[in-house]
């Protein structure tokens, strides 16, 4: 197997680091089948007495094939009662010969469940790795990044005196609440920098601790920070703030392209950077691209993380699942997984992967479609979450889908200098038929200064912009009820975020949900809301193919 670069090496110069780790990537790309049969034999060898392997039959095999016909494809549900038993102070060799050293918490799903992914001590130095190899990359396209600082908004670290050249966060839903809050709360943070002192109002003993470590009395940084936050206007502010900022660090794929307009405005359109596709359950691959359009990020994925597996997926078998989470598949299903190697350019697949903490071809949830290839290795566009769904009927309304009629409804809302700040949604059986309902929370001085028509208009869109089993529905069946849009307060998705913290959610892995069944959320979403459209359009069947029509009032 290629010998990787040391993530933590401070030997050699900036550039032959780049260089070595460079020549890895090339060379586990070239060597990627081989070097993916290396990884799943040592994986199954040195777990070959866990109770899992052992209670699945595997006997001790090593080589893909006995693997492939012995082990079940699973999904969180299956592993979970191993997991609880782990969780609750089970040390026997489960799921892993090695200790389990803590588990990761996902965002969630739509049911507010947190999922507990297992988590050895290695799998920090395999995960830097991959962080090693990002800056390599990246300093092929902006140089001089060697002489400054990146700056992450990970609401736990803070930055001192230094020059930043670069900003960011995991995801762009916690970049833009970090910049919110800033807006917010800047002059606090400016008395605090011109007095050398904290405010009162920061309360929490460990936080005042950490920041009376590195806070400073400094008026003439006090004066700048308050000249560029009052100015009035905020665009650009990052530019303004961080003026040596290269570009911004964050994951704008899939649902988080919503924010890629807030990201432009706040910082005059510096290249938004897509560097790494990682989970809970495993860090998967790289951006080699790194300065690509938005639209265009794709990761290849760098064979010695895990053993990848992938399964095909065609929208009419979206269409005809389960609208719940992915289940285990049978035999027949089984044999359908194919080998990273041996995925097709512009196929769909959802991806399953064997990891050295313990799960054994586990579905991720991801759906990814083949973009190209770096050498022998594919890359991938992240296309959407598996089975994240409205439905009422024989309706399935995914992830993707509902994100694409959501941005052609808001475009309607530009004309009253109003934007969407976050949004969910919610199937809603409570009455017959069911219909959809949207959450919005809008960037708008007044709500009350957008006509009811405007946003009847935009349920409209949204209906319009949905396929032919969810317009059938409406029309022919009358099995949907027309779709409805609540407009809730600001701060409401802020309260979501800090109802998910005291369930166990991590504040720098979460995302907000984009369908919603747990009770207690759609309880305070719905206590928050300030007032709600329905759809002025019906879906009516022209020349045997579905069209909308508008109803004017």
């Amino acid at each position: 197997m290629p010998e990787a670069p040391s993530a933590l090496s401070n030997e050699g110069t900036v550039l032959e680091n780049n260089d070595k780790a460079l020549k890895f990537i090339e060379d586990v790309t070239i060597n990627a089948d081989e070097v993916q049969k290396r990884v799943l034999s040592k994986i199954l060898s040195r777990s070959a007495d866990t109770e899992y392997l052992r209670r699945s039959g595997l006997n001790g095999c090593t080589d893909r094939g006995t693997f492939k016909k012995v082990m079940p494809v699973v999904t969180y549900e299956d592993l979970k009662p191993d997991i609880e038993r782990i969780a609750n102070g089970d040390t026997s060799q489960i799921l892993c010969s090695h200790p389990i050293s803590e588990f990761l918490t996902n965002s969630g799903t739509s049911a507010g469940e947190r999922k507990l992914m297992p988590t050895i001590d290695e799998e920090l130095e395999r995960r830097s790795l991959l962080y090693s190899l990002l800056m390599p990359v990246i300093s092929q396209f902006v140089p001089g990044l060697d002489k400054g600082k990146g700056m992450y908004f990970l609401f736990v670290k803070s930055e001192a005196k230094t020059t930043v050249v670069r900003v960011g966060a995991v995801f762009a839903s916690g970049f833009i609440r970090a910049i919110h809050f800033l807006e917010k709360n800047w002059g606090i943070l400016c008395n605090d920098i011109r007095t050398g002192t904290i405010d009162s109002k920061i309360t929490d003993p460990s936080v005042r601790e950490a920041v009376s470590r590195i806070l400073k009395l400094n008026p003439k940084l006090a004066d700048f920070v308050e000249a560029e936050c009052s100015n009035g206007s905020w665009k650009g502010i990052i530019t303004r703030l961080w003026p040596n900022t290269k570009y911004i660090d964050v994951i704008v794929t899939g649902t988080m392209s919503q924010y890629i307009p807030a990201l432009d405005y706040y910082s005059n359109s510096l290249p938004l950077v897509c560097t790494m596709y990682a989970s809970s359950e495993c860090y998967f691959g790289i951006n080699l691209d790194p300065l690509c359009k938005p639209s265009e990020v794709s990761y290849t994925l760098i064979p010695t993380m895990a053993y990848f597996e992938f399964l095909p997926v065609t929208r009419e078998k979206e269409l005809t699942s389960s609208i719940s989470e992915p289940t285990a598949l049978n035999d027949e299903e089984k044999q359908q997984l194919v080998d990273l190697v041996d995925v097709e350019m512009g196929q769909d697949y959802e991806l399953a992967v064997t990891t050295y903490a313990g799960l054994y071809r586990y579905r991720v949830g991801d759906i990814l479609r083949v973009s190209g290839f770096k050498n022998n290795a594919p890359q991938f566009n992240f296309i959407c979450r598996k089975n994240v769904v409205l439905s009422i009927d024989s309706d399935k309304t995914d992830e993707a889908e509902l994100q694409n009629a959501v941005k052609n409804a808001t475009n309607q809302l530009g004309q009253f200098e109003a934007s969407l700040v976050e949004y969910t949604s919610y199937a809603d059986t409570s009455a017959t038929p069911g219909h959809y309902v949207l959450y919005w929370e809008l960037s708008i001085k007044d709500v009350n200064l957008i006509p009811s028509s405007v946003f009847e208009n935009c349920c409209f869109t949204v209906e319009e912009s949905l396929d032919s089993v969810y317009r059938q529905g409406r029309v022919s069946d009358k099995s949907i009820g027309p779709l409805e849009i609540r407009v809730v307060e600001n701060g409401t998705f802020d309260m979501l975020m800090d109802f998910a913290l005291t369930q166990g959610a991590s504040i720098n892995q979460y995302k907000t949900p984009r369908c919603v069944k747990y009770a207690p959320i759609i309880l305070l979403l719905n206590s928050r809301v300030v007032s709600s459209y329905f759809s002025d359009g019906a879906p009516v069947t022209r020349n045997g193919a579905l069209k909308i029509e508008r109803v004017e009032h």
